[in-house]
Formats: C-alpha cells, structure tokens, sequence
C-alpha cells in the first residue's frame, strides 16, 4: 500500500493486489448528511443522484453507455459521514473510471429541469421506505437516538425539505464540501501508484483544498419515537450509545454484539425465536460513527407479544454483560475475523477499507493488526464495555408495536 497527497489536500491511497485483473476505485469525501443545515435535509443524497443525470462532458446516457461498454460499472452512495463515488473496471480501463469518478464530482450540471424529475425519484424513495416498517424504524430510531441533531434526520431528508432543495443548493453543497482536504481517492487491484497519482493530479487536482469536516459532539438522547400505523407485525428497535469509530471499546463492542445477536447462535436468536419462538427477526448491530456509535437490536413479532419481547430483550442484554463466556467470545472472534478477511478477497473490499481506515484514522492498519486487536480483546474487557453502555437508558423506536409495561 501507498499513498500521497496532492497539493490541495486530496490523499492517494492504492493498494496493488497480485493476481487480480480488475481495479476498484472509490473518492470518498468527509461530508454526508450530518454536515447538512436543517432546512437542507437530504441534499447530500440529492447531489449523490443528480450528478449521475449529466456532466459537462457527457450526458446521462453516455454515463452510462461509456461505463458499460468496457464491462465496467460506477454507482455511488452517501452515509452520514461520507459521500462516495465508486467503479469497478477490467485494469486496462483504469483511467477511464478515474475520470468519470472525477467528471461526476466536479462537473455536474445540475440541470433545474432535471432535478425536478430525479425529485420525483427521491420522494417516491423515501415513500417506499415510510411503507417498509423495518426500514423505516431505524430513520425513527435515529432520530430517537438524536433528537434535533442533524446526525438524527434521514439520510434521504422529509417531502418538505426535498420539495424545497434547487440546483443552486446543490451546486453550494458540492463547492463547500468537494474539496481537496475532504478527499480520499482508493484504488486497489491491477493499479500502480504512479499512473493513479498521475491521474488524480489531472482530473482532481484542481480541487479547491477546503478542510477535513470539524469535531462535533452528538448528544445521545435516549427519547422514544412511536409509529402507531398497524402492519401485520410490530417493530421494535431499542439502540444505546456505543464508541466511535477509534475510541478504545470499539473492538469490545463488535464482539458483545456479534454475542449477544450477531446470528443464528447469538444469545438474542436463540432466546427470543429458537426457545421462546417470540420473533421471527432478531438481531444486533454496532455502527461506529466518526464521533459516536450506535448499539442497535431490531426485532419483529407479534402485536400482542411486542412487550414481552423487548423485556426479554432488555433481559437478555443484561445477562449477556455479565455472564458472557470464553466460548461465545471464541465464537465471535471468529465471526469478526473471517468477515474482515472474506470482505478483503476482492478489489472491492480493499478499496473500502483502505479509503474508511484513511479518512477516520489518518493510516491505514493493516488486517493483521485488526485480528491481534479481536485476539487481545478479553472477555472482561467485553462485559465491562456492554455493561457501561447498557447502564444508561436507550433510545427506543416501534412500528405498530404496544409499549412495555
């Protein structure tokens, strides 16, 4: 692995993979919906579908056409922390994917007329989604987890906000955040270093440098948002203030959660479906934030039996933290690092982690570093850190689900 930095900022990572004749390429930047003003809710992912629609090189078709003439593919995607551009073409065509990553970051056109068909799209998105009670839930826990935070509103915004979103906004939104210092371009396969730092100099180094998006503080609020429209089933979704995404617990609290409801063996899949046959969904999740994480569990079941459940639920958790034994820790050694290493067999999976390990530790550890990390981790450490997240109350959000108690 290599990486530099051009003058405005942008850092080159590549990561050549022996063997491989493909190339994957990703230019992440450090600024996704929880950099977004209120009233611009749901811009970034707004950007994210209007630079696809024409640049002023190439048109929505020839996007499209001149991608998949080479057998390639581009996409992208915005998160909260980050928006992302990303390909994946045979190691001829590298440049190729290069530049069109880079013409769709900086040369959209950002047509008015377009932006109110691709608005259309976006809306019937986010209804989709508000139809989808297991999608959704986690929007409202979100929310719950941080009210009135821009980190707590939907990725893809309100009707409102997206009714009001113009192209002026969107050509604000990627001449403040698509800068330089934001930047990581990754490639990984059949790349050398020089020809891609030859390429990012030509198409993005004229980037405008800007900076790395600022420290925050997110302040973890542990309300509760209720959906009361019926469904078949209700939805329960119960999330506790985790790490972030380099604080010291981060290894301990993946885990706690691949124990306690990481799949079919973990404590919660066991209790609530194999024993009690309570739920037919159950499961945990850690997302690490750049600043926070979020420790979810999200459950389906029965109307009637949704407080049961999420007192059983809150049950389980409790005795997880202090009973947790040598051989599930073992068990979800194993889980963390046959992920990790099954996730790095491709270019893809390189691309990714190399661009994520950048942009959110400022290096790039290596995946044996990551396995002695899960080895070293104790079972006391594991409890100890479920146990101080468990101690304070959580945020909580139901779909058609009565409330405990």
């Amino acid at each position: 692995m290599q990486h530099s930095t051009l003058a405005n900022g942008l850092t080159v990572v590549t990561v050549p993979l022996p063997g491989i004749e493909t190339v994957a390429v990703g230019l992440h930047f450090d600024s996704g919906s929880r950099h977004e003003p209120d009233a611009l809710n749901g811009v970034a992912h707004m950007v994210e579908h209007m630079v696809f629609k024409g640049t002023h090189t190439r048109s929505a078709r020839r996007i499209a056409e001149e991608i998949e003439d080479v057998g390639g593919s581009l996409n992208a995607y915005t998160s909260r922390d980050t928006t992302v551009f990303h390909g994946r073409v045979l190691k001829q065509d590298v440049a190729l994917a290069v530049g069109m990553i880079a013409d769709l970051a900086t040369c959209a056109v950002l047509d008015p007329g377009e932006l109110e068909k691709e608005r259309q799209v976006v809306l019937q998105e986010l209804g989709e989604a508000t139809d989808t009670p297991d999608d959704i839930i986690h929007d409202h826990l979100q929310l719950a987890a941080y009210e009135g935070q821009a980190i707590g509103r939907s990725i893809l915004g309100t009707a409102a906000s997206i009714g009001a979103l113009d192209a002026e906004d969107c050509r604000a939104w990627i001449a403040a955040h698509f800068t330089g210092g934001r930047a990581v371009l990754c490639a990984a396969g059949a790349v050398e270093h020089g020809a891609v730092l030859e390429l990012a100099e030509r198409h993005l180094g004229a980037l405008p440098a800007g900076e790395r998006a600022g420290p925050s503080s997110p302040r973890f609020t542990s309300a509760t948002h209720t959906d009361r429209r019926k469904f078949e089933q209700a939805h329960l979704a119960l999330g506790w203030e985790g790490p972030s995404v380099t604080h010291p617990d981060q290894t301990a609290m993946q885990l706690f959660t691949s124990a306690a409801g990481g799949g079919m063996s973990s404590r919660l899949f066991q209790e609530l479906r194999e024993e009690r046959g309570l739920a037919y969904s159950v499961w945990a999740n850690h997302t690490p934030f750049n600043d926070t994480g979020l420790f979810t569990v999200y459950l389906a079941c029965a109307p009637k039996e949704a407080a049961g459940a999420e007192e059983l639920t809150r049950q389980v958790l409790a005795d997880a933290a202090v009973g947790l034994d040598e051989a599930e820790l073992a068990r979800a050694r194993a889980q963390l690092k046959a992920g990790l290493l099954m996730s790095l067999e491709g270019a893809g999976g390189w691309a990714d982690y190399a661009a994520r390990q950048w942009m959110t530790r400022g290096r790039i550890a290596a995946p044996q570093e990551i396995v002695a990390r899960i080895d070293a981790c104790e079972v006391e450490q594991v409890r100890a850190a479920a146990a101080a997240m468990l101690a304070k109350p959580p945020a909580r959000a139901t779909v058609g689900a009565r409330r405990a108690g």
